[in-house]
């Protein structure tokens, strides 16, 4: 099974907590590392924007995307929050395995 990165931005470190917690306790994300301090440039509705950011760096498998990013679209607080997945083509093998097995919607609970 393929192992995504995604990456989303969140305004500030509360609402990227509360997001990084949701994903992880639906098992909709393996581990997410939150990165404070991100400052964003970007055009939006046709002024170039600056913000403050905090950085969600988003462990998954490919098979929980589509929900992921349902869910980020229903909790986050802008209007268009990014998810941006990558492909991670190699790593720990025994990493990777652990995130697929953390993303499985059916794993056994303690």
């Amino acid at each position: 099974m393929t192992v995504l990165v995604c990456f989303c931005t969140c305004p500030d470190a509360d609402s990227a907590a509360r997001l990084a917690d949701a994903l992880v306790g639906e098992r909709l994300a393996a581990c997410v590392s939150v990165v404070p301090g991100l400052r964003s440039v970007y055009r939006w509705q046709g002024a170039i924007e600056r913000s403050d950011e905090s950085l969600l760096l988003i462990k998954t498998s490919r098979d929980r995307l589509e929900t992921l990013t349902a869910r980020v679209r229903d909790l986050h607080p802008y209007e268009l929050p990014e998810v941006v997945a990558v492909e991670v083509a190699g790593g720990l093998s025994t990493y990777l395995d652990w995130v697929v097995e953390q993303t499985r919607p059916d794993h056994p609970q303690p």
